[in-house]
């Protein structure tokens, strides 16, 4: 591929830097009384705004469904494809596109793979464990999927399976986890009445707290996964106000739980073993079963899938380490080959914004808190690890407090990652700088409104600081955001929090001092999405933008 791009004649770029800045989940809501950016009322957003219509370069585009690569309407955006989109250029179906497709074809039952998973357990008394969240959120997995694996399994003739449910109270309602656990295990019985099969769940807990870590933020989580699905044991820390760990049911760990722990919701669940009428676990790992993460988004799923892949570990203390087969839905990490089987072959993103710039020789500088670190780097890059031009491009990661400090502290690390950048651009060293700021998505993931509006807050303030900062250098301003959150924080019918993302569109800003009509907003283009920003920063950096990218934002003056 020839990454070669030609100049415009029209226009050069901006003498200083090109900064793009990704609000991560502030969407643009209904200003009621659950949008918690307008309860902000975010002055300096408000007035770039103003200030950008009055120039036509201010705009509302779509960051979910089908415009990143998703299967309907109906899906909400998430960070992970927010930021393949804009570093793309182009729609990639995504995980929950591809998992369905290969599932309604069968295609997934007929691969090696799943033959060779099939069989070791077949005729023996081992057994197959599915591990993943418990939702239909379609962020990181989807329940009608794990319905559909099942449905394989019944089909390849395994006759024992244990299910490990983490609960999700993040991108569905706060307290829903027993409406997904009613139907799977009402699903469990008909394929125990009607194949005397032995299907049961085995273990759970609150995908904050319990597995999904990310970015090794805190391998604790994993941990006390580890020591749920694996050991079957809930560790004595856990074992505290009343709360027993051991339940004979689904249902009864779930609503004790929260009976223990009344200020927690979903995600953050305490583990529970579901055990038999002797309170032995009925769903521990032995060696010769097979383990299947039916996640397929890949952040959450990376760390434990090097715990049970990786024979030299020293994260924690696994105890017992059984030799199994592992297997992701999708590949997690397609630059270390995590995991080393997978079952659907992920998007094979090409040609990135990266791999253009680094072809012209623009230095490049990306920054986020670790919580938002993999998406300006890994998934703005094609789901790539590491550096496209190691001597062009400089990466940063400003380290995130544990996520149970969010709540109570929702300017998280805001104004570090504003300091950085800020140095950054005075450094002069970088022509184009990405940086992300996760507060609006993180603390909007709480529920909790009063904090939320603060998270926006902090973010409207470190905005009005860097896009000072690049008027005084004589550079242009992006902003956006990959997805919607912050802005639509009470359910339908306004009864209870809601701390999923949304399917609203989000903002899309452009500041330049120097702005003399050279160009404006294309507002002709049919359903702009975010995939329309990679042709935009190329050109207002000074290019033509490539065939094969999505149409431009902006036209030029003739």
């Amino acid at each position: 591929m020839d990454y070669t791009l030609e100049k415009l004649s029209s226009f050069s770029g901006p003498q200083g830097p090109l900064l793009l800045i990704i609000m991560d989940g502030l969407g643009i809501g209904k200003k009621d009384q659950g949008d918690a950016v307008f309860l902000a009322n975010p002055q300096n957003l408000i007035k770039l705004e103003k200030e950008c219509k009055e120039r036509a370069l201010f705009t509302t585009i779509k960051a979910h469904g089908p415009a990143v690569g998703l299967p309907s309407e109906e899906d909400q955006g998430n960070s992970e494809v927010g930021h393949n989109a804009i570093g793309a250029g182009r729609i990639y179906n995504q995980g929950a596109k591809l998992v369905n497709e290969d599932l309604k074809t069968g295609r997934i039952f007929g691969t090696r793979l799943w033959e060779k998973l099939t069989s070791k357990v077949k005729g023996t008394d081992n057994c197959v464990h599915l591990i993943g969240l418990l939702s239909d959120g379609n962020v990181h997995s989807n329940i009608h999927q794990l319905y559909g694996i099942l449905d394989g399994l019944v089909e390849s003739g395994v006759n024992k399976v244990r299910i490990h449910i983490l609960l999700d109270g993040r991108d569905v309602p706060e307290k829903s986890a027993l409406s997904y656990v009613h139907p799977l295990e009402n699903k469990l019985k008909l394929i125990q009445e009607t194949y005397n099969y032995d299907y049961r769940i085995a273990s759970g807990g609150g995908r904050m707290y319990v597995t999904m870590d990310r970015y090794e933020s805190d391998w604790n989580v994993v941990k006390r996964g580890w020591y749920t699905h694996v050991l079957g044991i809930v560790q004595e820390i856990d074992l505290v106000k009343g709360y027993k760990g051991y339940y004979q049911s689904t249902e009864e760990a779930i609503t004790h739980g929260r009976d223990c722990f009344p200020e927690t919701n979903d995600q953050t669940a305490r583990p529970f073993v579901v055990v038999d009428e002797q309170g032995q676990p009925v769903g521990k790992i032995y060696d010769g079963d097979v383990v299947i993460n039916f996640n397929f988004r890949g952040d959450r799923a990376i760390q434990i899938s090097k715990a049970f892949e990786e024979e030299e570990f020293d994260k924690f203390d696994r105890i017992y380490y059984p030799d199994v087969e592992y297997a992701g839905l999708l590949e997690y990490d397609d630059e270390a080959h995590i995991p080393e089987q997978y079952l659907v072959q992920p998007p094979d993103i090409k040609h990135t914004l990266s791999d253009f710039l680094c072809a012209q020789k623009v230095s490049q500088f990306a920054i986020a808190e670790t919580h938002k670190f993999g998406h300006v780097t890994y998934f703005w890059n094609g789901n790539r690890t590491g550096y496209v031009c190691p001597d062009l491009e400089k990466y940063m990661e400003i380290k995130s407090d544990p996520s149970e400090m969010i709540p109570k502290q929702p300017k998280m690390k805001a104004y570090e990652v504003l300091k950085k950048t800020l140095e950054v651009l005075d450094s002069l060293e970088y022509k184009f700088i990405r940086v992300n700021f996760a507060n609006p998505d993180m603390v909007g993931h709480t529920g909790l409104i009063d904090a939320t509006i603060i998270a926006v807050q902090t973010v409207d303030e470190c905005v009005a600081e860097l896009v000072k900062k690049v008027n005084e250098l004589n550079g242009i301003t992006i902003i956006t955001a990959d997805h919607g959150n912050a802005e639509e924080m009470l359910q339908k019918d306004g009864s209870s929090s809601k701390t999923s993302h949304t399917t609203n569109p989000v903002g899309f800003w452009i500041i330049d001092k120097n702005w003399d009509g050279e160009y404006k907003l294309n507002f002709e283009l049919e359903d702009p999405g975010l995939t329309n920003i990679t042709s935009t920063i190329i050109n207002l950096l000074g290019y033509n933008t490539p065939e094969i990218y999505r149409k431009s934002l902006v036209r030029f003056r003739e």
